[in-house]
């Protein structure tokens, strides 16, 4: 079969265009074709060298949608989807034209989202729901999103949306056009100086119940400035700097919780179980995937992968029969 495949870490150059042996599938391994697979930031991070779990040499590739040719007879020839942390790290990943996938990460892809769109949600909406999930965000309550205007944000905003919570965006830059924040935030905060008084001169005074920093590191404590009473933050990403700092005293006597969310933590197979808890809000079309800004070949993967490392709007989706 073909694949990309990298066997030193480095820019999008180190990835190759290579005939490959096929995976070999047991009964516990079921054989997907993979007819469309997205690029996520993640996977142009992993070639770079930024994951120290990723083993050489490996195919890319975290979310993918395609057929099953082998496997389980009642799955034989069902469109599927998925998404994994092990996936394209530690496990040779979707950016191939064959994937083998546990049989117990298989899920039926809904039939209201295109094989290209089905491929381009896993990333995003598995964080968007774990970080949503860990901090119990409940109707009524007001969740802040920073960094509202990426692909995480969008999901989140949208997950929070049908959950009935109020949302409040923050960003350094207005979100482009069509970016779900627009339609679903009360308010939408671009460029302020000092975001925590923003957010409580909307919550008079109150601060927000939830805090998802999709930013970290740079943004941290304006973020944990910005909890209610017994406000809960989530962090999952570490932007401008690993280390930070916060007045302890504070953080004590407002009861704040701190909660950390790594999507690489999910295999195939817990992830599988967080896409059926998405799936209901995209058959309703509650959720809905982000505009496919361009469909690559793999032969032509290099391209993609530079494209989303200059931050390309909308989601490049590799289809490796193209």
């Amino acid at each position: 079969m073909r694949a990309i495949r990298f066997e030193t870490f480095g820019d999008p150059s180190v990835l190759k265009l290579t005939e490959v042996p096929a995976p070999t599938v047991d009964a516990a391994t079921a054989l997907v074709r993979v007819v469309a697979a997205s690029i996520n930031p993640s996977d142009v991070k992993n070639v770079a060298g930024a994951m120290s779990q990723t083993t050489l040499p490996r195919i890319p590739g975290r979310d993918y949608a395609g057929i099953v040719e082998a496997g389980p007879a009642e799955w034989r020839g069902a469109a599927v989807w998925g998404t994994g942390g092990d996936t394209g790290f530690t496990r040779d990943g979707t950016h191939a034209e064959l994937l083998a996938v546990p049989v117990t990460s298989l899920r039926r892809k809904p039939d209201n989202l295109s094989f290209e769109q089905a491929a381009s949600v896993g990333v995003n909406y598995v964080a968007a729901w774990c970080g949503i999930e860990a901090a119990g965000l409940k109707a009524g309550e007001t969740m802040v999103l920073i960094g509202a205007g990426g692909g995480v944000g969008g999901a989140a905003a949208q997950i929070a949306r049908r959950i009935g919570a109020r949302v409040i965006g923050v960003d350094r830059h207005p979100p482009h056009a069509d970016a779900p924040i627009h339609a679903i935030a009360e308010h939408l905060i671009i460029g302020a100086e000092d975001v925590p008084a923003e957010i409580r001169a909307l919550t008079r005074g109150n601060g927000a119940d939830v805090v998802f920093d999709l930013v970290g590191g740079v943004m941290f404590r304006s973020a944990v400035n910005s909890l209610a009473l017994r406000g809960r933050l989530v962090e999952i990403s570490a932007t401008g700097q690993r280390e930070v700092s916060f007045d302890l005293a504070d953080f004590y006597h407002n009861e704040s919780r701190l909660l950390g969310v790594d999507t690489l933590k999910r295999d195939l197979a817990a992830s599988a179980d967080v896409l059926d808890a998405l799936t209901p809000g995209f058959i309703a079309g509650d959720y809905r995937a982000a505009p496919i800004a361009e469909t690559c070949g793999l032969a032509d993967a290099e391209h993609g992968y530079r494209n989303v490392a200059a931050g390309t709007a909308g989601r490049i989706v590799i289809k490796p029969q193209q």
